[in-house]
């Protein structure tokens, strides 16, 4: 365990004099995690009691979306409070410390450590962790205060558990029983879990903490211990819901999203007998974070602080598990695009089940609003504090989510607009069609409602930033080529399988 001397500034002074006034927070990440969670309906079989005990307890947000359906993407935006399309951050790369503009700007957990707030993160919260391995850059201050290295998937068998995968055969495509001795001590969140926890009962009693847990699971390899795979039957009960040749109505450019990527596509899974255990997997891992969320919870209990803790639970991105033909992420389909979003604690109404849209952007905004530090003036999300306070209050403006320039999905109470960059369209109506099986973009009837959704698209969409890798996808107009990681894509080229 690492810890950094705070250098106090006069304000930060003023702030430690209410510090009895100000709530805890207890900041919690969960790699991969789409909308399979108990209370949010997204799996019927879905079992996660301790995540639905807390949404029960403060206030869920039934459409809450990533600002992009990529890790690194995805956890800048959060943290920085800024678009992707406002830093030309897309990919897995680049660090946003190495971008020059980007290099010092205060991030989520730096304002509440200037504001008087004790900082500590464990596991996965940005793209590499706890950002612990770049704050040696020069001029850059920690991310947190206090860090330790934990998280990840734990021990890995000897050889992957499943057959070869296409394109690539990626060491983390892989999921199953592991390990098989039923003990999940050596798992990597269960780490996370345990120095959360210390952190929790040993924090001072004067100031209040900010503690961050990032769990990786269930980010593939997707390993589980036998225990947590017995509470999902071992048949095809278990499966959702496809429509065969689902993406003829979808543009091509829809692919390019997700050209050529480690994550195999569902004729694959479903070829080599692995699509039922990749579900079961995912659930198993999900229902093994939960306990771990439910570790957390029973620490803030026995500190006698849950009273005074602000929990805010969330996901990074959606996951398809064989919709659209697909496995993976990097899509602009509420599937792609839908998180866990929770509040529970002081300032959130309990019991409440919010559908108004919102954006992990909001999150920066809204903690704030929650603890009365110092608002900004630079951050690009809404505070969610009125939707806390009355579900139905109404949010000025719908979710958006970019996955590079040019591509954008605005989904607003009822309706999904997707808007690609060579100017090609989708449109759903969640009410009447939530998996997005009828694409209504080409009908004159619905004109006014893309009208309504796409003045929403962003007014400042920067190409990719320096540095920019994995997962980045550009495109000409003029020659109506894409680059899909350096590699040009054509109209006539057959797509990947």
């Amino acid at each position: 365990m690492k810890r950094f001397i705070l250098f106090v500034t006069l304000p930060a002074l003023l702030c430690c004099q209410s510090f009895g006034a100000r709530p805890n927070i207890l900041f919690i990440a969960i790699d991969d995690q789409n909308d399979w969670i108990g209370h949010l309906g997204g799996h019927p079989l879905a079992k996660t009691p301790h995540i639905d005990q807390l949404a029960a307890r403060g206030t869920t947000f039934l459409n809450a979306h990533c600002n992009s359906p990529v890790c690194n993407p995805s956890r800048t935006s959060l943290m920085l409070g800024l678009r992707p399309t406002t830093t030309g951050v897309y990919g897995l790369a680049p660090w946003f410390r190495s971008l020059p503009e980007l290099k010092d700007r205060v991030t989520l957990p730096q304002h509440f450590a200037d504001n008087g707030y004790r900082t500590a993160a464990t596991g996965k919260i940005y793209h590499l962790g706890t950002g612990g391995k770049e704050k040696g850059l020069a001029g850059s201050k920690p991310e947190f205060q206090i860090t330790a290295p934990f998280g990840g998937v734990g021990s890995l068998p000897e050889r992957k558990l499943i057959p070869p995968t296409p394109m690539g055969n990626h060491r983390a495509m892989d999921w199953g029983v592991w390990p098989p001795d039923n003990d999940d001590t050596g798992k990597g969140d269960y780490k996370v879990a345990s120095w959360a926890i210390e952190q929790i009962k040993s924090a001072p009693k004067d100031q209040p903490f900010f503690i961050s847990a990032g769990f990786f699971l269930p980010h593939v390899p997707c390993y589980a211990t036998q225990k947590w795979f017995d509470l999902y039957p071992d048949d095809d009960s278990v499966l959702p819901k496809i429509l065969e040749n689902d993406r003829d109505d979808t543009p091509r450019f829809s692919w390019y999203l997700h050209w050529n990527l480690p994550e195999p596509r569902l004729k694959w899974v479903k070829d080599n007998h692995q699509w039922r255990n990749l579900v079961r997997s995912y659930l198993a891992c999900t229902s093994f974070v939960d306990s771990q969320i439910g570790r957390l919870m029973t620490a803030l209990d026995q500190a006698g602080v849950a009273d005074n803790t602000i929990v805010v639970i969330w996901g990074d991105h959606g996951w398809h598990l064989g919709e659209k033909g697909i496995t993976g992420k990097n899509t602009l389909w509420d599937r792609g695009t839908k998180v866990p979003l929770i509040f529970a604690g002081p300032g959130v109404s309990p019991g409440q089940r919010c559908t108004q849209p919102a954006e992990l952007l909001d999150i920066f905004p809204t903690l704030v609003a929650l603890t009365a530090v110092p608002e900004r003036d630079d951050l690009e999300g809404l505070s969610l504090a009125p939707q806390l306070k009355d579900a139905a209050a109404k949010r000025e403006r719908p979710a958006i989510t970019s996955h590079n320039q040019g591509n954008h999905g605005i989904r607003s109470e009822r309706w999904r607009y997707i808007h690609y960059a060579d100017g090609s369209e989708e449109l759903y109506d969640m009410q009447a069609d939530p998996n997005e099986w009828t694409n209504l973009a080409g009908k004159p009837e619905h004109a006014a409602v893309i009208a309504a959704h796409k003045k929403w698209l962003p007014k400042t969409d920067l190409p990719p930033a320096p540095g920019s890798a994995n997962r980045i996808l550009t495109y000409d107009k003029k020659t109506d080529v894409a680059l899909w990681e350096n590699q040009p894509v054509r109209r006539g080229d057959p797509i990947p399988e």
